[in-house]
C-alpha cells in the first residue's frame, strides 16, 4: 500500500472547511475578558507620566495596566530586549504604553481613550545608516546588559548584532580579478499578509500558573520565554495546541501572551487579546528593510575570484522577535556557486521604526534579490549571457560553500536546464519583453520533535504530537508517514495534538524543518510500532519476524498467509501498543534543494508599467510526501515572491507607517499572477528528511525579486535595486535616460 508520495488531502481539511477548527480568537471561557492595548503616537520619547484614574471608572473594566506594573521585565525569543509595557520609554510608534482588559471590547477601547499619557519626546532615529555613526545616539543604553546577545557586544552603539562568514583571502582574490563590479541594493518593509492576526487567551490562577492559548508555531518555546520573562518554573505555564491561520514566518513570537498573562492575574478573569489588522500592519514584526552592498571581483572567463556582501538590516526598535538574534539566511546569500575568496557581513540595526521579525526565509530574499542581480549584472559586463554564467559557477557535489561548508548534495545545472527548457529562454523575444533568470538553494536547520503512536484494543491507529501546524501541512505529513510504515491510510489514523504537559520540550515548526524534523520523529514512531507488531504476531504465530508483513491493519505471513489483525495483536500483546518517535538534530543539512526561476515581463516604455507574461520556477528536490501540499508550497512562495518584487511595501511618513490596510498595503491578487509553470525533480539519494525528502517551504519565494528584477532590466536596460520594482520607478530612470 503507498501512503507517501500520494496527494493526499490535509488531515485537519474537513475541520477548517466546516467551520469546526478552533482558533485562539475563538475561544470562548467562563468570566472572559477583552483585552486592548494603548499603542505609543510618539517614535521616541520618554513617558512622563500616565493618568488610568478615568479608564478605571469605566463600567466593565476590570484591570489597567502599564510599566510600573512591570517594571524591568523583558521579554525575546532570543534577545531579551522588549518591555512587556513601556517602562519609562517609548522606542516607536505603535509600541504597547498600557493595556485594558473589560467585559466588552468596546468597554476595553473607551477606557483606553480615557488613559492620559504626557511625553517627553525626543527625536528619532529613523535611517539606519544614521543610526550605526559613532556619533548617533544610543537608542539602548542597557544593550550590554541584555539577555540572549547572539555574539558578544564589545561597545555599546545601535548594532546589537554583527556576524561575518567567509573563506580566503579577501584581498588577494579582488588583485587577481580583471573586472570588479560594485553596486548598493535596498528592500522594503513587508508584512506577512496572513489571514489570522495575531491572538491568545490566558488564564492565570492565584499561585501564577498559568492556562495559554496563541497563535504561535513555537508554543514551548514561547513558554520557555514566559517563564523567563516573570521567573516562574516553565511547568506551571500550561499551552494548549490551536489552529493557526497562516504564519509565513509572522507567528513564532510572545506578541500580546505576557500583556495578556498580566491582565489575567490582575483582574483574576481569564483574558483574550485580538490585534486587529491596522495593529498588525503597524505593531506586528513585519520582514526587514535592508541595505545590502556588493563586490565581486571575476576573471574574463567569468570564474567569480572574490565576493563581498555587506549587511544592513534596520531590526527596528527591538530585537526580540528574531529567535537567532539576527537573520541566519544572509549567510546563505552567496548563492550556490564556487566562489574562492568570500566575506559576508550582517550588521543588526535599532531604530525608532516597527520592530522586525522573521518571514519566509528570513533574510534570503533580500540577500538573494542583491546577490542573483549582481551576478546578472556582472555576466552583462562580460559579455556573457547570464545562464552561461551561473552554470560555470554552480556548485556540485561535494564542493566546499562560499562560506567554507560541505555541500554534499545539489543539483543546480539540472533545475537551470530545466528551467530553461520550459521558459523558452534562449528562443527570440519581441520588442520590450525580457526574460530574467535567478537561482536560490536552501538547506534546513534541525530542530526536536516528538510523535506518539497508540495501537488500542480495536486495532485503531492513533497518533499524537505537540505539534502545531501553521498551514504547511506538517500534521498531514505525520500521519502519512506513520501510514506508510504501517501500511494504514491516511485518513484511517486517528490525529490528536497534546498540550505542554505530554513532553519535555518540542521545537515547533519553521524554516521549512517540519517535514525533516516530524517527519524523521514519525518514521521512528512508525517503525518502532511495526516492530512491535511482528514481533507479538512472530510469537502468536510461531514464525520468525522476517517472514511476516504487514498489510490492511493486519500482519500477514507471506508463505501461509495466515493473518493476524492489530487488535488481535494488542489483544495476544495484553496491552496497547504505545510508541514515542523522537527526533533531535542541531545541524544544518548539507543537502540542498534548488530552484531555477525564470520570469518574463513587458515594460511598456511610455509608462513603465510592469507586466508579467510568464513564470517558470523548477526545483530539484528530494522524494516529494505529498505532491498537492508540495505544489501548494511552489505556487505559493511564486506569488510571496511576487508580491516582494512588485506591489508589497510597508511605507512610512517619519515613524508613521501609513499604509495600515490591505487597501493600502498591496498583496498579489488573482489579476496579479501570471501563467506558472513548475518542475520538480526528484533526486533521492541524499536528503535528511523521511524517504530522503527535502525541504521546500520557503526555496520558492526566494529568487522571484531577483528574476522580474533581470528580467525587466533585459526588457528595457533598466536596473531597479530598489524594492519593490513599481512602474513609477522604471518609469523615472526611462525618461531620466532620455533626457
Amino acid at each position: 500500500m503507498l501512503v507517501v508520495g500520494r496527494p493526499t488531502p490535509r488531515v485537519e481539511g474537513e475541520l477548517k472547511v466546516t467551520g469546526k477548527a478552533q482558533y485562539s480568537a475563538d475561544l470562548k471561557l467562563p468570566n472572559i475578558l477583552w483585552g486592548r492595548c494603548l499603542r505609543s503616537p510618539i517614535s521616541y520619547g520618554r513617558i512622563k507620566s500616565i493618568d488610568i484614574s478615568k479608564a478605571l471608572q469605566v463600567p466593565g473594566v476590570k484591570a489597567v495596566i502599564t510599566g510600573k506594573d512591570v517594571p524591568g521585565l523583558r521579554i525575546g525569543r532570543c534577545i531579551y530586549d522588549t518591555p512587556v509595557v513601556a517602562d519609562g520609554v517609548v522606542r516607536f510608534i505603535g509600541e504597547k504604553v498600557a493595556a485594558v482588559a473589560a467585559e466588552t471590547k468596546s468597554a476595553a477601547e473607551q477606557a483606553l481613550d480615557l488613559i492620559e499619557v504626557e511625553y517627553d519626546e525626543l527625536e528619532p532615529l529613523l535611517d539606519p545608516l544614521e543610526a550605526v555613526k559613532p556619533s548617533a545616539p544610543i537608542l539602548h543604553p542597557d544593550l550590554l546588559s541584555y539577555r540572549g546577545l547572539p555574539v558578544p557586544v564589545e561597545k555599546l552603539s545601535n548594532v546589537f548584532s554583527y556576524l561575518k562568514w567567509g573563506k580566503g583571502n579577501l584581498e588577494a582574490g579582488f588583485k587577481q580579478a580583471d573586472l570588479i563590479v560594485e553596486n548598493t541594493y535596498t528592500t522594503q518593509v513587508t508584512h506577512q499578509s496572513y489571514l489570522e492576526p495575531h491572538a491568545c487567551v490566558a488564564k492565570t490562577d492565584p499561585s501564577g500558573g498559568a492556562d495559554i492559548w496563541s497563535c504561535s508555531k513555537t508554543p514551548f518555546a514561547v513558554r520557555t520565554q514566559l517563564s523567563n520573562c516573570i521567573g516562574l518554573a516553565k511547568e506551571k505555564l500550561i499551552f494548549h495546541p490551536m489552529h493557526i491561520g497562516g504564519d509565513f514566518g509572522g507567528k513564532g513570537g510572545f506578541m500580546d501572551v505576557p500583556v495578556a498573562y498580566f491582565l489575567s492575574l490582575k483582574s483574576g478573569q481569564p483574558v483574550k487579546m485580538l490585534m486587529d489588522y491596522t495593529e498588525e500592519l503597524t505593531a506586528g514584526n513585519p520582514r526587514h528593510a535592508s541595505i545590502i552592498k556588493i563586490k565581486t571581483g571575476v576573471k574574463k572567463n567569468g570564474a567569480i575570484v572574490a565576493h563581498h556582501l555587506d549587511f544592513i538590516f534596520d531590526s527596528g526598535a527591538y530585537g526580540s522577535m528574531k529567535p537567532a538574534g539576527y537573520l541566519i539566511g544572509a549567510s546563505t546569500c552567496a548563492g550556490p556557486y564556487k566562489i574562492a575568496n568570500c566575506l559576508i557581513e550582517e550588521r543588526m540595526v535599532y531604530t525608532n521604526k516597527i520592530p522586525c521579525g522573521h518571514m519566509r526565509a528570513p533574510g534570503d530574499p533580500q540577500g538573494f534579490f542583491a546577490n542573483e542581480s549582481q551576478f546578472d549584472m556582472v555576466a552583462r559586463k562580460l559579455g556573457m549571457d547570464p545562464a552561461q554564467f551561473k552554470r560555470k559557477n554552480m556548485l556540485r557535489d561535494g564542493d566546499e560553500t562560499p562560506i567554507g561548508l560541505h555541500i554534499s548534495h545539489i543539483r543546480g545545472v539540472e533545475a537551470l536546464d530545466k528551467a530553461i527548457q520550459l521558459s523558452g529562454y534562449k528562443k527570440s523575444q519581441p520588442k520590450n519583453v525580457g526574460r530574467g533568470l535567478a537561482f536560490s538553494e536552501w538547506s534546513p536547520s534541525g530542530g526536536e520533535g516528538n510523535v506518539f503512536v497508540t495501537i488500542g484494543a480495536d486495532g485503531a491507529v492513533k497518533v499524537s504530537s505537540p505539534v502545531v501546524d501553521q498551514g504547511a501541512g506538517v500534521l498531514t505529513v505525520i500521519v502519512e508517514v506513520v501510514g506508510e510504515e504501517l501500511k494504514v491510510p491516511a485518513d484511517e489514523i486517528e490525529l490528536v495534538q497534546t498540550d505542554s504537559t505530554t513532553v519535555p520540550s518540542d521545537g515547533g515548526v519553521g524554516g521549512s524543518r517540519a517535514t525533516r524534523v516530524y517527519g524523521n520523529a514519525s518514521y521512528e514512531a512508525g517503525t518502532k510500532a511495526r516492530e512491535e507488531l511482528l514481533t507479538v504476531a512472530a510469537a502468536k504465530l510461531g514464525v520468525n519476524p522476517r517472514e511476516l508483513e504487514l498489510a490492511a491493519h493486519c500482519v500477514v505471513h507471506k508463505k501461509s498467509k495466515h493473518k493476524m489483525s492489530f487488535a488481535e495483536i494488542v489483544k495476544a500483546k495484553g496491552a496497547p501498543i504505545h510508541v514515542l518517535g523522537y527526533y533531535k538534530s542541531t545541524q544544518k543539512s548539507h543537502d540542498a534543494s534548488v530552484s531555477a526561476q525564470i520570469a518574463e515581463v513587458h515594460v511598456d516604455p511610455e509608462t513603465g508599467q510592469v507586466t508579467l507574461r510568464n513564470m517558470v520556477s523548477a526545483h530539484s528536490t528530494g522524494k516529494v510526501i505529498n505532491p498537492l501540499m508540495h505544489q501548494g508550497q511552489v505556487e505559493g512562495g511564486v506569488v510571496m515572491g511576487l508580491g516582494f518584487a512588485l506591489t508589497e511595501e510597508v511605507l512610512f511618513d517619519g515613524g508613521k507607517i501609513t499604509t495600515t490596510n490591505f487597501g493600502e498595503f498591496k498583496i498579489p491578487n488573482i489579476t496579479d499572477i501570471p501563467p506558472l509553470k513548475t518542475a520538480v525533480m526528484e533526486n533521492v539519494p541524499a536528503g535528511p528528511g523521511p524517504y530522503n525528502s527535502l525541504a521546500i517551504g520557503e526555496v520558492a519565494n526566494v529568487p522571484t525579486a531577483a528574476a522580474v528584477a533581470n528580467a525587466v532590466a533585459d526588457a528595457c536596460g533598466v536596473r531597479i535595486t530598489d524594492l519593490p520594482v513599481t512602474s513609477e520607478k522604471v518609469y523615472r530612470v526611462l525618461k531620466a535616460r532620455s533626457a
